[in-house]
């Protein structure tokens, strides 16, 4: 995840007129052509590093499919609301444009991490989950809230991303015993 941000900002230094977080959408910077953009807010595009940038969005949904997909026991409880969030958040990765379905994963993930996740981190899922949906109602109906569109496209897209950094170091950081304790026992008689 911590590749988006950085070619993010690699992109967006290239730009000969500034690229603006208030009034550029983050798609702007994978943009292949120079153009006056007319929708949703007019502004002129130039993105010199359109494909690092679009390479950028590619490396993002693979991370999200295969970190959805490896997580598993070590992460997540056993159930319906888990499930239901890994396939959510996946959905978000194939086609970073569907930010919409990981946010609804956000909050139903909130109900679906393993107890020994920190409390901290399961009530704040479903929280950055709420305020990304909010954020993107407001963004789809042009009500930006002194923010610009980008800024409210930010506040829809970056929740999703945030959460994924913290579960992930949630995740290296966790004891190794806990993570046979997460497993199966058909699946640690197996290993043993």
């Amino acid at each position: 995840m911590a590749q988006f941000f950085v070619i993010h900002w690699i992109a967006e230094s290239a730009w000969v007129r500034p690229y603006s977080w208030a009034g550029n959408n983050i798609s702007d910077l994978g943009n292949a052509h120079c153009a006056l953009q007319p929708d949703p807010e007019p502004r002129y595009i130039c993105s010199p590093e359109h494909g690092l940038m679009n390479g950028s969005f590619a490396a993002l949904g693979v991370l999200f499919v295969v970190g959805a997909a490896l997580t598993g026991g070590a992460l997540w409880r056993r159930g319906r609301a888990p499930a239901v969030a890994r396939l959510l958040l996946a959905g978000a990765g194939v086609g970073f444009g569907l930010a919409g379905l990981g946010n609804i994963g956000l909050i139903v993930a909130g109900f679906g991490l393993a107890e020994h996740v920190p409390p901290p981190v399961r009530w704040g899922t479903s929280l950055l989950g709420v305020t990304a949906i909010t954020a993107f109602g407001l963004f789809l109906s042009h009500h930006y809230l002194g923010l610009g569109m980008g800024g409210m496209e930010r506040v829809a897209v970056l929740p999703l991303l945030f959460w994924a950094l913290v579960v992930g170091v949630c995740g290296l950081i966790r004891p190794p015993g806990r993570i046979e304790a997460a497993m199966p026992a058909e699946r640690l008689s197996r290993a043993g």
